[in-house]
This record gives structure tokens, sequence and C-alpha cells, in this order.
């Protein structure tokens, strides 16, 4: 597998912020990143349910509005708004907990567009103890990997735990970690304890002892 971890960390604009959702305090993690390719085929690759998995997970399900999904081995749920080619929403049920994931394609000039995921959830203890990179680590492994299919899209999809135990693979768990640490402080949190988050999140993603600095 071969990327340089650097450009792929600073080609992710990442946010933070802290709202109201059904009338419970709630966390939005937003990822953005801009390719190099046209706005319909980046639409295309974030619906098609034969181009999803080469990047991401295998889905089954109903791509249309009010259909349902399922990742094999992660969430499931229920599509809630499909706006083509510009943006869709979906319910992200996974262990008994419901969050909802909101994308948006945008055009950058002719030649590239711009992919925009946020993921909000309701505050928890989960959120106290990792932080916003428990999700946002997550996504941003999967924005590297639709970079790699949008660049080559038969090149096969790489396998997930060699990618995590690569060194490159842990330098970039490890950088994003970090990232979305100093997201949660820009965005208003004490920073001892979200370097401390952070420092779990990247224990939990390579497996490793990390630091909190």
């Amino acid at each position: 597998m071969d990327f340089n971890v650097e450009e792929n960390l600073g080609a992710v604009d990442r946010s933070v912020s802290s709202l109201q959702r059904d009338g419970q305090p709630a966390h939005a993690v937003t990822l953005a990143r801009t390719y190099a390719t046209t706005h319909q085929d980046l639409w295309d690759a974030v619906t098609n349910a034969e181009r999803i998995p080469r990047w991401f997970l295998p889905i089954t399900g109903n791509l249309e509005l009010g259909g349902s999904y399922q990742l094999e081995g992660n969430a499931g749920g229920r599509v809630t708004a499909c706006q083509p080619p510009s943006r869709y929403a979906i319910t992200w049920e996974f262990g008994g907990i419901v969050t909802w994931v909101d994308v948006r394609v945008s055009a950058e000039g002719p030649d590239h567009a711009r992919f925009t995921i946020t993921h909000t959830a309701h505050h928890s203890d989960h959120w106290d103890t990792y932080g916003p990179g428990a999700t946002g680590v997550g996504f941003e492994t999967g924005l590297l990997g639709l970079a790699m299919h949008l660049e080559d899209p038969d090149q096969p999809k790489p396998d997930p735990l060699e990618f995590a135990m690569s060194p490159d693979g842990k330098a970039l768990l490890t950088g994003s970690g970090r990232a979305w640490g100093e997201a949660a402080i820009a965005a208003g949190a004490d920073a001892e304890p979200a370097r401390a988050a952070a420092a779990r999140t990247i224990a939990f993603y390579t497996g490793e002892e990390t630091g909190a600095a």
C-alpha cells in the first residue's frame, strides 16, 4: 500500500461542534476532502452499491429515499434524505445506538469535487472517553480509501488489518487522532482531557500505547 502520510493528513479538513439534537446535547464531527474527479463521478462513487465496497465496506439494502442499508460488520440504518447529485442523509445504527450522518458532494471546478460528511451523536460517556477521533479517525481512513479508488478504480481495496499494522498506516492513524484532539480544542474543549481522549483513540486504532502529548 503506497501513499503519502502527510499529504493525506493535510488533505482533510476537520471540525467539531456542539449542538442540540431532539432536545438533547449532541456533538457533530465533520470531515471534508477535495478529489481530482468530477462532481458526478464522486457522487456515483459514494452512492453506487457496486462501488462503495471498493473503498469502504460491503453494503446491502435499498439505497434510495426511505430504504434501509446494512454495512457488513458495521452500522445499518435508513436513508432519510436524498437529493442527487448533492446530498443524502442516513441514520447510523450500531450497538443499539442511533446517530446521524449527512453527506454532501459539491463541484469545485470542472475537474474537482468535494466530499463532506458530518456525523452527529448525542453526548455520551464514549465521547468523554475518546472524543471526536472515535468517529473521525474511522471516517478519515474511508476518505483515504476513496482517494485511492478514484485515482485507480481497478486497484483492490487494502486489507484493513494490514493497513492498521503497517508503519504508514499507524502513522496516519496517529496523526489523524492527534488532529482530532486539536480540532476538539479549537471547538472549545479543554486541552488536557481532549489530548488524553485523542491518545486513547490512537491506542484503540493502533493497538499501541500512545502518550497524550
